[in-house]
């Protein structure tokens, strides 16, 4: 997060999550970021309020409310001695909220050939041991912002089911913040990238129809409906967009 000169002005929030720019800002309340305090807009998100106070956000912002996990926040609220995890493009702020930004949290990635490797305990043994360090006190669970159950696929982990580990971290963003509190210095996110990994070169389910339909992009039997697209401008594209059937 970068320090730039205040053009907010009477702009609710610049986050698309909240939808309301240009908007008169309602009602204030203080918080304080990175130690200093700010009024900001009481419906704004973090990010917003980060933004309304006068920052740039170089660092820290992706797709801004798609949960891609760069924008991993810490706080505190006012009488609670709980340190509490969120992203910012998606947590509220609250009055006397005190929070700052987690840039990126320093992890060891272990570096493998999947080929060298097999789908059981074996690897996370060898790639990641401290797996096995678990206490199975579950704050990396309430640290998650996406509501993962992060100390069940620790365990399967230990267990050597690589399935379930799948399974039950596919919707990791890998934020850090689950390492951030992990009290034996795990490396969740990580350890749960290797087990989709080898879920998918070992253990997934042959798919004809994903076959059939890759060969017939290679084949070209969609070019002329994607040279079409490509000459629409954004006003068709959207008509065409919204207009197309779905499931």
């Amino acid at each position: 997060m970068g320090s730039a000169p205040a053009g907010a002005g009477g702009v609710l929030s610049s986050s698309q999550e909240d939808g309301q720019q240009g908007k008169a800002v309602g009602s204030l309340v203080t918080v304080y970021i990175m130690g200093k305090a700010y009024e900001v807009p009481a419906e704004a998100t973090i990010m917003g309020a980060i933004e309304y106070a006068g920052h740039q956000i170089i660092r820290g912002a992706g797709c801004r409310e798609g949960y891609c996990g760069a924008c991993a926040t810490i706080y505190r609220l006012p009488g609670d001695y709980k340190i509490r995890t969120g992203l910012a493009c998606m947590t509220m702020v609250e009055e006397g909220m005190t929070l700052a930004q987690i840039p990126s949290v320093p992890a060891e990635k272990a570096i493998y050939d999947i080929e060298k490797l097999k789908p059981n305990v074996t690897a996370i043994q060898q790639m990641y041991p401290t797996v096995f360090r678990c206490v199975a006190c579950n704050t990396c669970t309430k640290s998650c912002p996406q509501g993962l159950q992060v100390m069940d696929y620790v365990q399967a982990a230990k267990r050597g089911d690589i399935a379930a580990v799948m399974d039950l971290s596919f919707d990791c963003v890998v934020c850090g913040l689950c390492m951030l509190r992990c009290p034996a210095e795990i490396t969740q996110p990580l350890m749960g990238i290797m087990a989709k990994r080898l879920y998918g070169r070992y253990l997934r389910k042959e798919s004809p129809e994903l076959a059939e339909r890759v060969k017939a992009v290679e084949d070209g039997a969609y070019a002329a409906e994607y040279a079409e697209l490509m000459k629409m401008g954004r006003e068709d594209l959207s008509k065409r967009y919204y207009a197309r059937d779905s499931e």
